[in-house]
């Protein structure tokens, strides 16, 4: 898959596709990453790309000619058309669903605004999807970008040192939608802590049985949404609702 960006910061990716195990996607280009820069579609000796927006207020607005003049460059080199995701506070939140859509995708055109937007005329006729990471403003959209690349990246196969590594991640279907459980490692002790005894017994049907109990906890703790979900899903069994039941309990019980 190929994914285009057009950012004013192309050197803002190069740690991300040149470290850490992800770097194997870009490296096998399994994920094609390629930078456009606005800057270059433009003229004059500043090479400007943002203007004071119509109306007053604080802050600059990008242009909507050059963002249109590199998506026209980009969408001349594909052999097919793709999505053009702008990266926004109105947008979707970015989820495991929508990554994993992504990571079967052929990519999509990702573009990075910056400065206080971009000129709605460019986002009303070229953007066809939005995204957000949550309910907060960021200086541009290359940190998003970057986060949906590397969701992308660790999915392809081959990427993970363990094949299954992914199928354990939180939000993941194949632990329906919950948190993942807590991990431990070697020192059996540290700091007056030890490791769960479950977790050394070898019986794994008990420790499966423990690490599902606690991803209910903690999901129910953190994110109780998603255990409506799962609920509303079919998902939970009637081991599953009593471990719930016994963590309302202890929650109502004074004693």
């Amino acid at each position: 898959m190929r994914f285009d960006v057009i950012t004013l910061f192309p050197e803002l990716f190069a740690p991300l596709l040149t470290n850490g195990i992800t770097r194997r996607a870009y490296e096998s280009g399994q994920v094609d990453v390629r930078f456009s820069n606005p800057r270059d579609f433009t003229q004059g000796n500043y090479h400007r790309v943002d203007d004071r927006p119509f109306g007053g207020g604080p802050g600059m607005v990008m242009m909507a000619e050059p963002l249109a003049q590199g998506l026209t460059a980009i969408q001349s080199q594909r052999n097919t058309e793709v999505p053009v995701v702008l990266f926004s506070p109105v947008g979707q939140q970015l989820n495991h669903a929508m990554v994993e859509r992504w990571a079967c995708s052929q990519g999509a055109v990702l573009i990075c605004g910056r400065y206080e937007g971009i000129d709605q005329r460019f986002i009303d006729t070229h953007v066809t999807e939005q995204i957000s990471l949550g309910d907060f403003v960021l200086s541009g959209g290359e940190i998003p970008a970057m986060a949906l690349l590397d969701a992308v990246a660790r999915l392809q196969p081959g990427v993970l040192g363990d094949a299954n590594s992914h199928e354990q991640d939180s939000f993941n279907p194949a632990l329906d939608g919950l948190l993942d459980c807590p991990h431990f490692t070697r020192p059996h002790f540290w700091q007056g802590q030890s490791v769960p005894e479950v977790l050394l017994s070898g019986h794994h049907v008990n420790i499966e049985r423990w690490r599902r109990n606690q991803r209910l906890i903690l999901t129910m703790e953190q994110r109780p949404i998603l255990i409506q979900q799962a609920r509303s899903a079919g998902q939970l069994d009637q081991a599953d609702e009593a471990t719930l039941a016994g963590y309302n309990r202890r929650l109502t019980d004074p004693l």
